[in-house]
């Protein structure tokens, strides 16, 4: 019933900045976990930032202090800031949302967008 739709993707040259932007459709928006993945073509979807319904954040290694996640409830809406990017940032991002599990774990998630492009040049 829920749906989360992302937006925000493009192309940029190194360097530049980004928005995504993950909207949930629906009369629910309090889930335990909003997280963004990534992935590369032949590649696994793998684990980006998340957010917890208390605002606790989590980030992988190679885009803490570039990327920060935030969430603004009265627009049921999850934000991934993109500084500083970089050609291997290049992936399909996916918004996600879980009630439980592992934070990083892509199985704990059970609600995924469709995923929007990132593509940075070099």
């Amino acid at each position: 019933q829920v749906q989360l739709v992302e937006s925000g993707g493009g192309s940029v040259p190194a360097g530049g900045s980004l928005r995504l932007s993950c909207v949930a459709s629906g009369r629910t928006f309090n889930f335990e976990f909003m997280a963004w993945f990534r992935q590369v073509p032949g590649g696994d979807r793998e684990f980006v930032a998340a957010i917890s319904r208390t605002d606790g954040t989590w980030y992988d290694g190679p885009t803490k202090g570039r990327f920060t996640i935030a969430r603004d409830n009265t627009k049921n809406t999850v934000y991934l800031n993109m500084y500083a990017l970089k050609a291997e940032d290049t992936a399909v991002y996916f918004c996600a949302a879980a009630e439980y599990g592992y934070i990083s774990d892509r199985n704990s998630y059970k609600l995924w967008g469709q995923g929007t492009q990132v593509t940075v040049s070099s």
